[in-house]
Parts: C-alpha cells; sequence; structure tokens
C-alpha cells in the first residue's frame, strides 16, 4: 500500500513539474509556431491554445516519465521513510515533541528574517529558504538539548504569575494599611490617653504580662507591626532555641490580647526609609509620645538621648527586691564556688546572687550568713556576707 501511495506521489510530482518547466518555455516554444489559430487567446483559461498544449503535452510528459521512474524513486523513498521511522523509535517521545516544538520555533523566525531580508537584490529570494534551514535546524537541536529546563522554565512561569499577583495584592493592601496606621498614630498622639509601645526583647522576656495583671500599667498598649514581624521571624528560624522565644513571644502576645481586649492594639504603621527595629521604636514613640517599655539597656539610652521616656522592667525588678541591710542574718543555701578563692555563692528565690566569703567549704549545704554589703549594678543587685559561725 505505502509503495502505491510513494508511486501515485511521485507521478503528481513529475506531472506538475513538467507542466511548470513548459509553461516557462511555452512563450519561447509559440513563437515559432506560424499559425495564427493556435496563438489566438482562448477566453476560459486566459491563454493561447498553443500555451494551453504546451502545458497539456508538459504534464503528460511529466507523469510518463514519472510512471517509469515511480519505481526507482518509490524504493528510495520507502527506504528513507523506513530508516526515518527507525530513528523517531529510537528516540523517547519527548525528544520527539521537543524536536517538533523546535522546528515550529526555528521556522517562525526564519520567516520573520527571510522577509526583512528578501529584498536583498539578486540572492534576496534565496535566502527565506536558507534561513528556513538553519534556523529549523538550530531550533530542533537547542529545544532539545535544553528541553529539561525549558521544561522547568515553563512549570515555574504559573507559580511565577502568582507570586507576582500576591506580591502585587499586598503592596496594594500594605499601603492601605500604612495609611490608616498613619491616621491611628495621629488619633493617639492628639488624644490624652496615656501608651506604652512595647519592643520585642520584652515580649519574650513575659513578665511584662503579669505587670499588666498587677494594674500598675495604664493606658493602651501598643504593639508596632514591625515588632510582630520580628517576632514572627525569630519564630520561624531554624535554631531550635530562637525559634522557642519567638513562639513564647507570639503566645505572651495573644494572652495581652485575650485579657486585655481594647486595651492591646497593633499599630500598622511601618518606615520603609529604617532598617532597624530598635530605631523605628524610638521614631514611632517620638509621633506617639509614648514611653518604650523594654528590658534592652542599649535602647534604653538611644531612647532616653532622643527624648523619648523609657520603662525598663530591669530596673523595676531591680527595685521591688527586698533591701539588704549590711549586719542582718539569712538563711541561704551554697550552690556552687565564687570567682575568687574560697568564695561560694548563693540565690535568693528572686534571682539575687549572694556571694558569701569562705562559703566554699559549705557548698550544697544551708547556712546562716550575716550581710556585710549590697551592690547595686545594671544587671541588677548583688548581696556579699560572711558566714554566721
Amino acid at each position: 500500500m505505502l509503495e502505491k501511495v510513494l508511486r501515485v506521489f511521485v507521478v503528481a510530482l513529475l506531472a506538475i513539474i513538467g507542466g511548470i518547466a513548459m509553461h516557462i518555455a511555452s512563450p519561447f516554444l509559440t513563437a515559432l509556431i506560424s499559425t495564427e489559430v493556435l496563438k489566438s487567446e482562448l477566453g476560459l483559461f486566459k491563454m493561447t491554445a498553443a500555451h494551453l498544449i504546451f502545458l497539456l503535452l508538459g504534464i503528460a510528459a511529466g507523469a510518463a516519465i514519472g510512471y517509469n521512474t515511480s519505481p526507482y524513486f518509490a524504493s528510495k523513498l520507502q527506504r528513507f521513510s523506513v530508516w526515518v521511522e527507525g530513528q523517531l523509535n529510537k528516540m523517547p517521545l519527548h525528544d520527539v515533541i521537543a524536536g517538533l516544538i523546535g522546528l515550529a520555533i526555528g521556522l517562525i523566525i526564519a520567516n520573520l528574517l527571510g522577509i526583512a531580508f528578501s529584498k536583498i537584490p539578486v540572492v534576496g529570494d534565496y535566502i527565506p529558504g536558507i534561513f528556513s534551514i538553519v534556523f529549523g535546524y538550530l531550533g530542533i537541536h537547542i529545544v532539545i538539548r535544553k528541553q529539561k529546563e525549558l521544561g522547568d522554565l515553563i512549570g515555574k512561569l504559573p507559580r511565577f504569575f502568582k507570586e507576582t499577583s500576591q506580591h502585587l495584592e499586598q503592596s496594594r493592601n500594605d499601603k492601605k494599611i500604612k495609611g490608616a496606621g498613619l491616621d491611628a498614630i495621629k488619633e493617639i498622639a492628639s488624644s490624652q490617653i496615656p501608651c506604652k509601645l512595647l519592643d520585642t526583647s520584652v515580649i519574650i522576656d513575659g513578665r511584662i504580662a503579669d505587670i499588666c495583671r498587677t494594674g500598675f500599667i495604664d493606658g493602651k498598649l501598643l504593639i508596632p507591626v514591625f515588632v510582630l514581624e520580628e517576632l514572627q521571624h525569630i519564630a520561624d528560624m531554624s535554631d531550635s532555641l530562637k525559634r522557642v522565644r519567638g513562639r513564647r513571644g507570639l503566645d505572651i502576645l495573644q494572652q495581652l490580647q485575650n485579657e486585655f481586649g481594647s486595651q492591646v492594639e497593633i499599630v500598622n504603621h511601618d518606615f520603609d526609609d529604617i532598617t532597624e527595629v530598635d530605631s523605628k521604636l524610638v521614631e514611632l514613640g517620638q509621633l506617639t509620645g509614648g514611653k518604650i517599655i523594654t528590658n534592652d539597656y542599649n535602647l534604653n539610652k538611644v531612647a532616653e538621648l532622643r527624648g523619648v521616656s523609657v520603662l525598663n522592667i530591669n530596673e523595676l525588678s531591680n527595685a521591688i527586691k527586698p533591701v539588704a541591710i549590711p549586719g542582718e542574718s539569712m538563711r541561704v543555701q551554697i550552690v556552687r564556688e565564687g570567682k575568687e578563692q574560697g568564695q561560694g555563692v548563693a540565690y535568693l528565690e528572686d534571682g539575687t546572687m549572694i556571694v558569701v566569703e569562705n562559703g566554699r567549704r559549705y557548698i550544697n549545704e544551708n547556712i546562716t550568713v550575716e550581710v556585710t554589703s549590697a551592690l547595686q549594678t545594671a544587671a541588677g543587685r548583688m548581696i556579699f556576707a560572711k558566714p554566721v559561725v
């Protein structure tokens, strides 16, 4: 069946070639004829009778040559088709599809370039054909070689468009949030309601929740959105210790919102031109006129230098610790040795460290000591004592 189809194809192709050849040669052949009847134009075909006769002769001659030579050409074409089929069978299906896609891309590029170069004199008519061969081959070769990378790229396009749309939507939402946050800040600044700004460290510390329950803090508790984002960033860290601290901070915030409701407010205003969270917090303190609650010593100093009031819970903790008067006696347990030779170290229930002179010998024992002096430092209170013999 395939051989018959190929033979018909060869005969038809050569018949067309013969007709085209005689069509081209007919003006020269017609000039050799002296009969005027054959030179008269036929209205049906808009050509002369001689022209039509030569065209039919060319088709007949081409068909005759094709019929006689078709067995040879058919066998060659059949072998070629078998070879092509064998090569395609060796190739994976995805390579075949990639090759067809590459061929289509190459031919499209060749056609676009061919139109631009086709107006060149003499060679312009041949350039599109050359471009089709070159770019068709390059398209097949490149797409087959790079099909994995192209597949990955095409696979990422939906996610890319999705992330881009989400980013644009988030940007629009951020603009709305920042505008609303700025209005809220102006309202807070203009009101007489005292407000307190919580920084990241004091939220993670957790004691702020206990202090709020005592009722010693009045007014609104403001949690800036950049502090909330920093807490979330810490909670998502790979370091387990930092991750636990971040999640603890988020839990403390949730407790504050559940217990104090409207007294706790999220401020959705950010400062895009400032990168440091502490600097943003000080700037927000200046805008609102509120006080910053922190246990960060450095933030404490920077805020004071910029005229922002600070409430340091470490200072509060030290202030409410019981006063140790020299000469006072107390019962303590020596838990470890001190830095100096012979010293022992004990702790009160509130964490105050007691350095006991010559207390090393009493490690893991409960003894009575007498306070000799007390030292107040930025880190807390330290008591010095000696054993009561």
